[in-house]
């Protein structure tokens, strides 16, 4: 059921009978601002004023007159420049409860994706050691992104991309030859400027002293050193995925850039932009901010990315001939093209802002302009603990790890925290606050609603079985009882539900979803408030059966919907809270 989706239909309907023929797709339905003007607010006549040359009022009543006959709509009034207003009866609303105990988790699921492919690229942490917090806001950011999308109709996939070639590597094996030498017994003092200082590298040692015992440690660095390269980054990736693991958090697809320069990607991709002369030799000018005395111009192999809407053109072989950090982004675009991805999102770090506009370049040139890329960037966070901030982790040497956070509040009040903010703001997450119990704390609020729901529940249960009973089944319940304007409230709220998943998936924004299971909290807690103060109005009345079955059943409703949105945020719903 989508209330929505329903009546958008009947006023496109309507548009067409006045105005046929004309372009409809900037036609919306949304609540008005002001609840006291109706239930939903269309734009149609000022839409279509300017293709038919006619006055937007004139054509909002036109357009009213053929609404104002449609099932479920009890009143149509025009405002302002042409705004069509419309009030629904009270049995549109009534009718979500059981179609919400009928459908329901799949309620809300959207057809608006048609099943076409989607790439979610996020996390992608360098395998240099333990995520830290930053990375924690980007995968739960990625991840509940994915879900959003697989629930509006997509057919998602979750890619992690492994750097796993590169310098970086090389500091890796030998942060990790050294803490096996030390696994081995030896007294290795300071750990020297430039490895990794981590106690995490300890790890890293003993599975290489594991493996090889003592046979390492008198054999030729050009010996030791692939083979600490490939077990360090082993044990680095498997610390990186029990992290994943632990925040709920399992990719798909996991792509190796050392496998795709294995498998000459770089070279096919930039032969496929050559082929369409998009490679030359060139000098680039000098960076913003530079001055001749620090700028040597060099002659390097260059992509057009400027054709693409970048601002400069991109390197892709530095002027020694070896590839550039970008020309395995080409390689990584490419795979993902040939996989059929037409569609890809890459959600990266704060840190990332300047790859923005060359990413998009590179895949829409790879693909010859059928795919795109969008391009999400996190920002920071801040940790403070009790208002002070959060110290480093002695493990991780030199930053927060997403173990620190987990080990503090658990993987749920985590991923919560990290949606309720937009990714493009700052976040501020006090480890102490986002704890306690109470309604200030939005983690609380809304794990309360569900909690106090199921409670309900269980209370009637027990008090009145028999309409326990009648609320688990849809077609026994008789929801015209439910005409409170708390219930009501309610009611709309919960049918926005499929709303909110379809502009939360389009817009690429779940944090929305955290925003409206806070307003079905508050609405929920509300009516629970009016019924400690009107007895009539309470869930469990004795002796009357069948207005119990019906509040029952909106309880029920209430917690299919809370759960639903958490499912979206991976956060598991509480049964009771203690």
């Amino acid at each position: 059921m989508h209330i929505f989706e329903t009546y958008r239909n009947q006023v496109l309907a309507a548009a067409e009978a006045v105005a046929p023929d004309n372009n409809t797709t900037a036609i919306t339905l949304e609540p008005p601002r002001d609840a006291s003007h109706g239930d939903l607010s269309t734009n149609a006549a000022m839409v279509l004023a300017g293709q038919t040359k006619q006055k937007p009022r004139d054509l909002a009543e036109k357009i009213a007159e053929h609404l104002r006959g449609a099932h479920g709509v009890e009143s149509v009034e025009i405002a302002g420049p042409g705004f069509i207003n419309i009030r629904l009866t009270a049995a549109v609303w009534q009718a979500v409860v059981p179609a919400i105990l009928t459908e329901g988790t799949s309620f809300g699921n959207s057809r608006i994706g048609a099943n076409a492919k989607v790439n979610v690229e996020y996390v992608s942490a360098n395998p240099t050691g333990p995520m830290h917090v930053g990375h924690a806001r980007g995968a739960v950011y990625g991840d509940a992104l994915a879900t959003l999308l697989t629930k509006a109709g997509y057919d998602v996939t979750r890619e992690y991309y492994i750097n796993d070639a590169g310098a970086q590597v090389e500091k890796v094996a030998r942060s990790a030859y050294l803490r096996y030498r030390e696994a081995c017994g030896e007294v290795i003092g300071e750990i020297p400027e430039g490895l990794y200082p981590g106690e995490y590298m300890k790890a890293a040692g003993e599975v290489i002293r594991a493996a090889h015992g003592n046979k390492l440690m008198d054999v030729s660095e050009d010996e030791w050193l692939p083979i600490c390269s490939t077990l360090a980054l082993d044990a680095m990736m498997s610390l990186i995925k029990q992290d994943l693991a632990d925040l709920g958090i399992h990719h798909n697809v996991f792509t190796s850039e050392a496998a795709l320069q294995k498998a000459k990607k770089i070279e096919e991709a930039i032969a496929a932009l050559d082929a369409q002369g998009l490679i030359y030799r060139g000098v680039l000018e000098p960076p913003k901010g530079k001055t001749p005395d620090d700028w040597e111009p060099r002659e390097q192999t260059l992509f057009k990315s400027t054709e693409h809407g970048d601002d400069v053109d991109r390197p892709v072989k530095k002027s020694n001939g070896a590839f550039t950090y970008f020309a395995g982004d080409l390689a990584l675009a490419m795979d993902k093209i040939k996989r059929g991805f037409n569609h890809q999102i890459l959600v990266l770090g704060a840190d990332h802002g300047g790859y923005v506009k060359r990413l998009k370049a590179a895949v829409s040139a790879l693909s010859g302009g059928n795919a795109s890329a969008h391009v999400i960037l996190c920002q920071l966070v801040h940790l403070f603990q009790n208002g002070e901030p959060f110290k480093m982790s002695k493990r991780a040497g030199t930053f927060i790890t997403v173990r620190d956070v987990l080990d503090e509040v658990g993987k749920d009040i985590l991923r919560f925290v990290m949606l309720m903010r937009k990714n493009d703001q700052d976040m501020d997450f006090d480890l102490a606050k986002v704890k306690e119990q109470s309604k200030d704390n939005p983690v609380f609020y809304v794990q309360y609603a569900h909690a106090r729901a199921k409670s309900v529940l269980r209370m009637a249960a027990n008090q009145m079985p028999d309409a326990y009973a009648a609320a688990e089944k849809a077609g026994v319940v008789d929801a015209s009882l439910l005409s409170h304007p708390a219930e009501l409230s309610l009611m709309k709220l919960l049918a926005a539900w499929p709303r909110q998943v379809e502009q939360a998936a389009v817009a690429h924004e779940p944090h929305r979803i955290i925003y409206y299971l806070q307003e079905v909290a508050a609405s929920f807690h509300g009516l629970w408030n009016v019924g400690q103060s009107d007895a009539q109005i309470r869930f469990v009345l004795e002796g009357q059966p069948a207005i119990t079955a019906a509040r029952l059943a909106l309880a029920r409703a209430t917690t299919v919907v809370v759960a639903s949105g958490l499912h979206v945020c991976g956060v598991q719903p509480v049964e009771e809270l203690r």
